[in-house]
């Protein structure tokens, strides 16, 4: 829509107003060659095209769109080019003055003062100038009416917006007057106070929040951030987090803008950012062994539903990767994934720390309550990991939850009801402690209606290099180091060792290397002791299972260094070629050389 359209009814009164006043016949286009204002003849056809709108012909309105001057014609007759779209008889246009309207410099349309009757030619004729310095006043004024309603638009299109900005935020927000009033709440604040937007607007601020400090905000100009702040009304406790901020108009503040959420939601929010920013997927799990294929593409399968999954395996091998891959590929991956290490809490904590409690449940606890994990992942996912060391007493609530999804907080009354898939694990044998009355039998088979088996990494031993090489390029990175790789007597250590830490321990042992290589490989002074005392295999030597490990581990050396020497030569340039493969340096290697009593031993060569 032009300019000119959107100040249509200002356009008409100008158009009349010319006419009354003058005693000519009037008509407005915009810069579209819309007829926007009329009188007389001109008035039955606003809203349709002069010359027949073709704003780049060769017509009178049209020129003066491109040229934006003033131009009077005495005789339309006899003018080249004059064309009239509305005039049913073109003998009746006899005279004509019209003028741009110009706005910064554009034209926004054009105003024509006609003569349609001799007397009006006459008029037109005995005063061309000053009619021409009239309607240039008229379009001026045209022109300043349509650039304030073009502000206006931009203003009210900037408030959309804002609303817009105000309505979209999981905040609720309220904007207060220098008196403490509302002016503005958007719908998140009236769902958090259970009300009606209406009711609050104009309300005092102390309705809702008594004696907020955003109220001293107002006085002194000290905004906050973050505040916990706790709030009673009729309708109960409103506990939230809140901020202030005031606005001024020049030096004088003129209100505040209060932001304030659920310090529920915000701790759920502060969890889930801190402990489930890793989003692992199966792609995450590395590995091309038969017993990971198999595990993965069980597990892919788990994720397209929501039943309860129990994940057994040793420690180290992957089961909270496992646990994470089947909730980012299914359908809760928006929501959230909460971890909860039933091990590691205190027996005592740990009923608390699932399931929340209300303020002075117990001596120490919090006045204002606390969320449990279960409410935190409502929606989502909930890993118990370590599920095997739940005390008794509390297996049996937990019985309750996985069947009906439903409990109660600690020292509470009130029924909280979660919708969560539980994925549980353990590197314990469960049956076993079932039999020793343990674990109760009933939860355990609540808990695996898909049991899941992670592998052991001495049983997927094809794995260990490319997992060795994983970790290499994560601890190289994260060092700043440019370690090219294994050498082939470490990579011989790493596939023979049994790795009871299963993978979690390859990852140290690697990252143990990064930090002793002094080569661009990782070599065997670069593997952690506890690997080669348990690289029996490679011993050549049975009878020294009886000798001290240091002893041991010193003959062992001497063997792999003597063979790279015998294989390369005694002189420097060798050596250097034996210190490089052995991924170590010159000096470590003349170290070795004389601590083992290599140096003069060019006879073995």
């Amino acid at each position: 829509m032009s300019l000119l359209m959107d100040v249509s009814a200002s356009v008409q009164q100008v158009a009349e107003a010319i006419s009354i006043a003058i005693g000519v016949e009037v008509e407005i286009v915009d810069d579209e060659l819309t007829l926007v204002g009329g009188t007389g003849l001109y008035r039955d056809n606003i809203g349709e095209k002069e010359e027949s709108g073709r704003v780049d012909g060769d017509a009178l309105y049209a020129r003066m769109l491109r040229s934006g001057t003033t131009e009077f014609i005495a005789d339309t007759k006899n003018y080249q080019n004059y064309n009239s779209s509305f005039a049913s008889d073109k003998d009746k246009e006899l005279a004509e003055v019209c003028t741009p309207i110009l706005l910064n410099g554009s034209v926004v349309g054009v105003i024509g003062l006609i003569a349609v009757r001799e007397e009006q030619r006459r008029i037109l004729v005995d005063k061309a100038k000053g009619m021409a310095a009239f309607v240039e006043k008229m379009a001026d004024l045209l022109a300043a009416k349509a650039e304030q309603r073009a502000l206006l638009n931009d203003t009210e299109s900037a408030i959309n917006q804002m609303t817009t900005v105000l309505e979209a935020t999981h905040e609720g927000i309220f904007d207060i007057d220098r008196n403490g009033y509302v002016k503005h709440c958007n719908d998140t604040a009236a769902k958090l106070f259970s009300a009606l937007r209406e009711d609050i607007v104009g309300s005092h601020i102390s309705k809702y929040m008594l004696s907020s400090p955003a109220l001293a905000v107002l006085k002194t100009g000290a905004g906050y951030t973050e505040r916990e702040e706790v709030y009673k009304t009729y309708k109960g406790t409103y506990h939230f987090i809140v901020s202030a901020k005031p606005y001024y108009s020049g030096a004088e503040i003129k209100g505040a803008v209060i932001s304030f959420r659920d310090i529920e939601e915000a701790e759920k929010l502060a969890y889930n950012i801190n402990a489930g920013t890793l989003k692992y997927t199966f792609d995450d799990i590395i590995g091309e062994s038969e017993a990971v294929r198999h595990a993965k593409n069980q597990a892919l399968l788990t994720a397209r539903g929501n039943s309860t999954v129990l994940i057994t395996g040793e420690s180290g091998t992957g089961k909270e990767m496992f646990a994470k891959a089947i909730h980012y590929s299914g359908s809760r991956s928006s929501a959230p994934f909460v971890t909860v290490n039933c091990g590691a809490i205190p027996e005592n904590l740990l009923e608390s720390e699932l399931f929340g409690y209300e303020r002075g449940a117990f001596t120490g606890a919090s006045d204002k309550g606390k969320m449990g994990k279960f409410e935190m992942a409502s929606g989502g996912t909930i890993f118990l990991d370590e599920i095997g060391d739940m005390p008794l007493h509390l297996q049996v609530k937990m019985l309750h939850v996985l069947q009906d999804m439903r409990f109660e907080r600690v020292g509470g009354n009130k029924t909280v009801i979660v919708d969560v898939r539980v994925i549980a694990a353990t590197n314990r044998d469960l049956e076993e402690m079932i039999r020793h009355g343990s674990f109760r039998e009933d939860l355990y088979y609540r808990l695996s209606v898909i049991p899941l088996t992670t592998p052991p990494l001495r049983g997927r031993r094809e794995d260990i290099r490319l997992l060795a090489g994983h970790f290499l390029k994560k601890y190289n990175a994260f060092m700043n180091k440019r370690l090219a790789g294994f050498t082939e007597e470490a990579e011989a250590v790493y596939e023979g060792y049994d790795w009871p830490g299963n993978v979690r321990e390859l990852e140290n042992a690697v990252e143990y290397g990064v930090n002793m290589a002094f080569g661009d490989r990782i070599g065997i002074d670069a593997i952690p002791a506890r690997l080669l005392r348990g690289e029996t295999s490679l011993s050549a030597h049975p009878e020294d299972s009886g000798r001290p490990l240091s002893e041991q581990l010193k003959t062992y050396e001497k063997e792999i260094i003597l063979q790279k020497l015998k294989q390369y030569g005694n002189g420097r340039k060798a050596k250097d070629v034996v210190a490089k493969e052995l991924g170590l340096s010159r000096a470590t290697l003349y170290r070795k050389l004389t601590e083992l009593d290599i140096a003069n031993q060019s006879s073995l060569l």
